[in-house]
């Protein structure tokens, strides 16, 4: 419902003309903008992703309202020295999904549209436990669903019934993301290979080589293992860095710069690991953490994003968020907790 009301106000906004208004006043120097999968049939995929319609529809509006798409580091450069020639987007990617070649790359080859893969070792090496997808292929194989670990059975006989209990599922796992690893029992019970879902869904060392080399393309680290860094030790979650960059560099061949934190959320990182992160030599690290950036107190290794999903998100809403709205609904509400 809340989601519900935000769009209902993001419309009222857009139909009566004012997101140019608040563009002007409310939205950053630039934005670091953050899809998963783009997929074809998202109705199929219960909407865990970004539609291609909405896909395309994002950069478009950017470059028909003065957003110029560059690389991260060209956009940090910029923001650095102060340019406000443009404002700027940097479009990211994480996990590496084999959509983002087969489906999103000939889009950013029209745009001539750089673009950021933050990839964890796990994905490639067909080892990630990946217990979303394990999710999304359980609710979607029928209409009666027992989660064992949640000792909970959902029905949902039809697409807004499914969507609504992976919704569920996903929320319970991030309260405590240690939850994840219970996931295993249900799987097997299902019949459900992990495995075999990385293999069909992830790109394989080959295919991100080739993506490396594409003009276009930066690959970023995103760990070893996708895990929330936050619940690790630190030794551990300096490993889970250190590893995947070592190991995304000896397959590329080439540098591995800027880092995303698995999940992104404050339960998952903190300023222990933007520490690690700096420690390491990363140039940058982004978060799920809603927002845009300004020259003025930028944080390089917590850098928020503007997430963009067909299940939540429409043209109307994309273009309110990018003008600025949804931050000024946080500065609004911030006001209001001070007095």
């Amino acid at each position: 419902m809340k989601q519900l009301s935000k769009n209902a106000l993001f419309h009222a906004i857009g139909g009566v003309g004012l997101f140019p208004v608040f563009r002007k006043i409310f939205a950053g120097r630039a934005a670091i903008v953050m899809f998963h999968e783009i997929q074809r049939d998202c109705q199929l995929e219960l909407m865990t992703g970004t539609s291609v319609e909405l896909f395309e529809y994002s950069l478009s509006w950017l470059k028909r309202n003065g957003w110029a798409i560059v690389s991260l580091e060209e956009c940090l450069r910029r923001l650095a020295r102060n340019d406000r020639s443009h404002r700027y987007a940097v479009l990211t990617f994480d996990d590496g999904y084999r959509d983002n070649v087969s489906v999103a790359l000939p889009i950013l080859e029209r745009h001539n549209a750089p673009f950021m893969v933050y990839v964890p070792t796990a994905a490639l090496t067909r080892t990630l436990q990946s217990w979303w997808l394990g999710l999304r292929e359980l609710i979607r194989s029928g209409d009666d669903i027992t989660i064992d670990e949640m000792v909970t059975r959902f029905h949902c006989p039809d697409i807004q019934s499914k969507r609504a209990a992976l919704r569920k599922v996903d929320q319970w796992v991030h309260q405590d993301y240690k939850r994840a690893e219970s996931f295993a029992t249900t799987f097997n019970k299902a019949g459900i290979s992990i495995s075999a879902l990385n293999d069909r869904y992830f790109l394989d060392e080959c295919g991100l080589q080739g993506l490396a080399r594409h003009p276009l393309a930066s690959i970023g680290g995103h760990t070893t293992a996708h895990v929330a860094l936050a619940t690790l030790d630190a030794a551990s979650a300096r490993a889970e860095l250190a590893d995947n960059r070592n190991y995304l560099e000896n397959l590329l061949q080439l540098p591995v710069r800027h880092l995303a934190y698995p999940f992104g959320t404050p339960g998952a990182c903190g300023v222990r690991e933007e520490n690690l992160a700096r420690e390491l030599g990363y140039l940058s690290a982004v978060t799920t953490r809603h927002g845009q950036l300004s020259e003025h107190q930028l944080n390089q290794f917590a850098l928020p994003r503007i997430g963009v999903c067909s299940s939540f998100d429409s043209e109307t809403s994309f273009a309110a968020r990018m003008s600025g709205v949804q931050s000024a609904m946080h500065r609004a509400g911030s006001w209001r907790g001070r007095n």
